[in-house]
């Protein structure tokens, strides 16, 4: 029997094929509305306790994270040093890196290494390289970063050319340079974990984040490419595409549902790994991206602009 005499034996013979294009579309509309909301259920909420969640320690001793001072570098080293592994800290500020060093060596009974290494430059990875030489590495957090102080138009950013060289070294360079530097190990043992750190804003176009946001693209399309070229591997790619976490880079200091800590939300992304190649992290965000195609692009460029004039109004406070 045809779908359209099965349709036809519900709605009556009546029904013109106008109907039943409708009736299926408005099944096929909630056919893929419930299967988004069992997926999420699963990845969010259900994946550990079904045995799903990847297992780190197995793909190697060793996690490597860049830019884990603070935010969500911090929360994903100290989150991988909960679950056993030992890290890799690279930032920029040894005195950090060493207090870190301690802290999760004295919390987690792992061992660490620090690194110091200032992301905006672009002749650090030799040095980085030996330091990484004869490690075994399963898993590496790709998340230094840097943004604006405050949304702004590109030409009016202060000193935009060394803005531009330190934001494409720091959020894109540095992803590609330590993905070559750890790769080859991974796949030579044909396992291993790579997680990309970007941002929601990578997604689309966002104007007074012009650069930033242009850099997250790049990382979002660099994991999502090497993955069709390494999926039968063994090594697993993911990026990240948060919206707010409550960090310094965000100036969110309070968190809420919406905008998670970074420990909370950490915790929820390392859930997604081998499950998602791109994920949002968690529930909340998840349900932000979905919302975000529904709401009118002035609303986003409103609030930039606002968030441009508050950030003005403080400059220049600071000034006085």
């Amino acid at each position: 029997m045809a779908v359209t005499d099965i349709i036809q034996s519900y709605l009556g013979k009546s029904a013109d094929y106008f109907t039943i294009v409708g009736v299926l579309v408005t099944a096929f509309a909630a056919f893929r509305a419930t299967s988004s909301f069992l997926s999420g259920v699963c990845t969010y909420f259900l994946s550990s306790f079904l045995g799903l969640s990847a297992n780190f320690k197995n793909a190697g001793p060793w996690a490597v994270v860049t830019g884990c001072t603070d935010g969500i570098g911090k929360a994903y080293a100290e989150e991988l040093a909960r679950r056993g592994l030992n890290v890799v800290l690279i930032s920029r500020t040894r005195s950090k890196l060493e207090d870190m060093a301690k802290d999760i060596e004295s919390r987690f009974k792992v061992k660490t290494k620090v690194i110091a290494a200032d992301f905006t430059q672009a002749d650090i990875y030799a040095d980085i390289g030996k330091e990484l030489s004869g490690m075994d590495i399963g898993t590496l957090v790709n998340n230094v970063g840097m943004s604006y102080d405050f949304p702004q138009y590109f030409a009016e950013v202060e000193n935009l050319e060394k803005v531009i060289i330190n934001m494409i070294n720091c959020n894109t360079a540095s992803v590609a340079m330590m993905t070559a530097l750890i790769l080859p190990g991974m796949l030579a043992k044909k396992k291993g974990f790579i997680i990309n750190i970007a941002s929601a804003s990578g997604k689309n176009f966002v104007p007074f984040l012009t650069l930033y946001a242009a850099t997250k693209s790049f990382v979002i399309n660099f994991t999502l490419s090497l993955q069709e070229e390494y999926g039968s591997s063994g090594v697993t790619f993911q990026v990240v595409t948060p919206y707010f976490v409550a960090t310094k880079m965000s100036k969110i200091r309070k968190a809420n549902v919406f905008v998670p800590s970074p420990e909370s939300f950490v915790r929820s992304a390392l859930g997604t790994v081998g499950m998602q190649g791109q994920t949002c992290g968690c529930w909340s965000h998840a349900l932000q991206d979905k919302l975000s195609v529904i709401i009118p692009r002035f609303v986003g460029i409103n609030l930039m602009k606002q968030a441009r004039a508050r950030g003005l109004k403080k400059k220049a406070s600071k000034k006085e």
